[in-house]
């Protein structure tokens, strides 16, 4: 009995026969109406719905299935309503399978579709109107399911992520938030001044970056762990963009950063970030590590100039070297050295020194004594570790307070930080610096490139985090991009600067076990206590012990130990990277990623116009010996030359068969290419066969017209065409 597969089940030859249309159930699939009675079938390899009304009559060599008709050794579909081989009216594409043997029983003259004759002869109503309603309604079907998909329920689930979680949120959920959210609010105050420092603004707009965008991420954002707020890679970017001309041109960076974070996330344009390969992220983010540390230098040394960059820096610190302040560079680089150490308290393992004396007593009530002292010891220890940034602030701010009340000032202190809550005001639009006012259009050609680069990397750095703490689940990458976006534009609201998600912040906020993304609430009403009370005090805070928070956080984002991996996986890899890392250090961040991307795609290129092509010699199991040549990748116009002029060096003593197995695209100039190579081997006399050649790539070559263009699909015909070919040069 001949077997059958519909449908990947496979069924006997007396389950279902390949047959057209008879009246029968209809199920709606994937868009596609199959029948699924006993001696139904429809073609679904027909991109029109084309239908038939004969029986097909096949040998058992040859396998078949419903969805498409498969020939042995022949990986193309074949459709069903072919008539005698020679493809559908309806079809464009002539039959892929010429040498297939079908017999018609009481085939029609024309396809039904191609005369626009009703496809349900059972149901008055549905009727097929022709081969023009095609393409038309295809779209408008597809914009229609589209837009169903867009109102349904699973949608608004996924795009307003807190609907999922809200419904079962439970009390000792509150309670793991609440920890979660308090933890990382202590940790982010320190911070978030200290990067309004690394940005150039003053003091409090770092403040102001910090507790909205938590509100909003509650609600839109999919990944529990992730803490947005400023960051260092988003505030050292803001500063080389904005030229010294104020906070209103970070704020509205900000708001067209979180635009063009919406819109990308809307438009699905996540894939571009894919351009960004790992040794240009790496280069990056330590050249950006090492540029804002180099900031924070002349902070530590107490020294003031103006200056930003890498080699300005560096240049005002020898120039002004003199000018040291002593209590200054030790507070600084103590607090260096107590926040470093304070990272390893953590890591610290309690030993268990009551096993043995409870093995010799035997008294249980020690052990589980013992096993809570240790718990509550580690705790101890991770929150202390965890909130050290804030520790040594608060305990340099009282040391600061207690010289002043004896009327010193040994260190270079914050200054007055404005009290109270930001105004709620739109974005602006507009900016006043000296005498000049600047215009949108004039805010937006200042800030230039910046408008695209901090949104990009934003993302990248958030989808990043997301990823560490997925616990291999899957990341929308979609919704966290639509969250991004909206945290950016509402906090922009409240004068913030560009904001994403910290790594440092989400590993906080993962150890401190946060249950939901409810954490950010907690974090938010932190600072916004710590701006309506607690402001006056910052004024005590010296701008080392700030600068030491920066240095000790950025200086494990410097991955260069990453760089001995590549040299050892891929040396050409290297080049990227320190192409992105010097460009970074020596001219500006966003041309050191424009420079590391240009390299990775000349290098996509190279490998696009240098594709492998092997030549070997083969014999078929007619005994007809042949030359096999094989390319590797799609065939495209940087690499059509290199292709012909590497197969005209192949033997000109047997027929050649170029196997386009791999080749899963071709363009008009690899056609052309293709033409004058058919050309050469028939002015040399020598016979070419392609082989395993696509329906689509052969379109494209048949579009040039190309003579004798030979194809052969399976194994079979390759070899009958080589023996033809064998005995036709003997009588020849």
């Amino acid at each position: 009995m001949t077997k059958y597969k519909l449908n990947n089940n496979v069924r006997s030859s007396s389950e279902v026969t390949l047959t057209s249309y008879l009246s029968g159930s209809m199920e709606r699939k994937d868009n596609v109406f199959l029948q699924l009675s006993p001696n139904e079938s429809k073609c679904n390899v027909c991109p029109n719905s084309c239908y038939t009304d004969h029986t097909l009559s096949l040998d058992k060599s040859t396998k078949f299935g419903l969805n498409e008709l498969k020939v042995e050794n022949l990986e193309r579909d074949v459709c069903l309503c072919e008539k005698f081989n020679g493809g559908c009216k309806v079809c464009p594409n002539p039959s892929p399978a010429p040498t297939l043997t079908i017999n018609l029983e009481g085939a029609q003259k024309e396809c039904l579709s191609c005369h626009g004759t009703s496809l349900y002869p059972n149901n008055s109503n549905n009727s097929y109107p022709g081969p023009g309603y095609s393409e038309k309604n295809k779209w408008r079907r597809g914009l229609s399911k589209q837009a169903k998909s867009c109102c349904s329920k699973k949608t608004l689930l996924r795009r307003l992520p807190i609907l999922s979680w809200l419904p079962s949120y439970s009390f000792r959920n509150g309670i793991a938030d609440a920890i979660a959210g308090i933890t990382v609010g202590l940790t982010v105050i320190p911070q978030a001044i200290a990067y309004a420092g690394v940005a150039g603004l003053p003091p409090q707009y770092g403040l102001y970056s910090s507790f909205m965008a938590c509100f909003v991420y509650t609600v839109f954002g999919s990944v529990k762990d992730s803490a947005i707020g400023p960051t260092a890679i988003a505030a050292i970017l803001t500063r080389e963009n904005l030229h010294g001309l104020g906070p209103e041109f970070a704020v509205l960076l900000a708001f067209l950063s979180g635009c063009v974070e919406l819109v990308m996330g809307i438009l699905q344009l996540g894939f571009l970030i894919d351009f960004i390969s790992g040794p240009v992220s790496v280069g990056f983010t330590s050249a950006a590590a090492i540029i804002i540390a180099t900031t924070q230098v002349k902070d530590i040394l107490g020294l003031s100039f103006p200056g930003g960059k890498f080699l300005q820096v560096w240049s005002g610190i020898y120039e002004h070297i003199g000018e040291t302040r002593l209590w200054d560079t030790v507070l600084g680089f103590s607090c260096i050295v107590v926040l470093l150490l304070l990272r390893k308290v953590k890591d610290i393992k309690i030993s268990d020194s009551s096993d043995n004396t409870s093995e010799v007593a035997g008294i249980e009530e020690t052990v589980g004594s013992s096993s809570k002292v240790r718990a509550g010891a580690s705790q101890a220890l991770w929150f202390l570790s965890t909130t050290r940034n804030i520790l040594v602030v608060l305990l340099c701010s009282a040391l600061a307070y207690y010289f002043d009340t004896r009327n010193q000032v040994p260190f270079v202190l914050t200054g007055t930080v404005k009290p109270g809550l930001p105004e709620f005001s739109l974005p602006p639009f507009s900016a006043t610096v000296g005498n000049h006012t600047y215009t949108f259009m004039e805010m937006t050609s200042t800030l230039g490139s910046a408008i695209f680069v901090v949104p990009l990397l934003s993302i990248l750095e958030n989808i990043a985090l997301a990823k560490v703490f997925s616990e291999g689940k899957r990341v929308d990458a979609t919704q966290e991009m639509i969250a991004l976006g909206v945290c950016n534009i509402v906090s922009s609201v409240v004068d913030s600067m560009p904001v994403s998600g910290a790594l440092s912040r989400g590993a906080v906020n993962h150890a401190s076990g946060v249950a939901t993304p409810a954490g950010g609430v907690y974090t938010g009403v932190l600072v916004l206590l710590a701006l309506q009370y607690f402001t006056p005090y910052f004024y005590y805070i010296p701008k080392a012990s700030l600068a030491a928070v920066i240095i000790a956080a950025v200086v494990f984002m410097m991955e260069l130990h990453v760089f001995k991996p590549i040299w050892r996986t891929k040396k050409m890899d290297i080049i990227p990277a320190v192409v992105t890392f010097a460009t970074c250090l020596l001219a500006r961040l966003e041309l050191g990623i424009v420079a590391g991307i240009a390299v990775n795609l000349l290098f996509l290129l190279y490998a696009s116009a240098r594709p492998s092509v092997r030549v070997c010699r083969a014999v078929s199991s007619d005994g007809v010996p042949y030359i096999l040549a094989t390319v590797d990748r799609a065939l495209s116009f940087p690499s059509a030359e290199f292709v012909r002029r590497a197969l005209r060096k192949a033997p000109s003593d047997a027929p050649l068969v170029l196997d386009a197995h791999h080749v899963q695209a071709a363009d008009f100039t690899a056609a052309k290419g293709i033409k004058s190579l058919i050309d050469d081997f028939h002015a040399r006399g020598q016979t070419i066969i392609f082989y395993n050649v696509k329906p689509s790539i052969a379109h494209v070559f048949r579009g040039v017209r190309p003579r004798e263009f030979l194809i052969c699909s399976h194994r079979a015909e390759l070899d009958r065409l080589l023996l033809n070919i064998t005995r036709g040069t003997k009588q020849s």
